[in-house]
């Protein structure tokens, strides 16, 4: 009978010593799981996902309008802030004889979404445009837009 308590206190001690070892490691994994997801994306005019892009085409049909030399001083789960340049068409006197025209802007994503088409990605689905100084004369000061899923 000694025999078997013996045994039993050896194993028991060995379970309570492999689970104390193998709880820390197992809720270690669970954050760090966590914590590797990936970083919401904007989705460009070809259906990628970007992060931090330097540059970004907000009118795909004709190009009229994008982005450019965009610094991100924020990329998080909630939301990215960049300091860029917007090039606009002046259109004038019609888009393919018209000049590009510079203006200093605040870039600013929000709402990330899941992505319909990668649900494993969330992407930012709404852009405001703050511009620092000029703006485009057919726009105001701050413009938001929606943005594709």
């Amino acid at each position: 009978m000694r025999g078997h308590t013996v045994r039993t206190a050896i194993a028991l001690g060995a379970l309570a010593s492999l689970a104390a070892a193998t709880g820390p490691v197992a809720a270690s994994a669970r954050t760090d799981s966590r914590a590797a997801a990936p970083p919401p994306v904007l989705v460009d005019c070809f259906w990628h996902a970007k992060v931090r892009p330097a540059n970004f085409v907000l009118a795909c049909g004709d190009g009229n309008s994008r982005l450019v030399s965009l610094h991100w001083s924020r990329w998080d789960t909630r939301s990215a802030v960049a300091d860029g340049v917007n090039m606009v068409n002046d259109c004038k006197p019609y888009c393919a004889a018209g000049r590009f025209h510079a203006y200093a802007v605040v870039v600013r994503l929000d709402h990330p979404r899941t992505w319909k088409k990668d649900p494993h990605l969330r992407h930012y689905t709404r852009m405001t445009l703050t511009y620092k100084n000029a703006h485009p004369e057919r726009l105001a000061q701050s413009v938001t837009y929606p943005l594709w899923n």
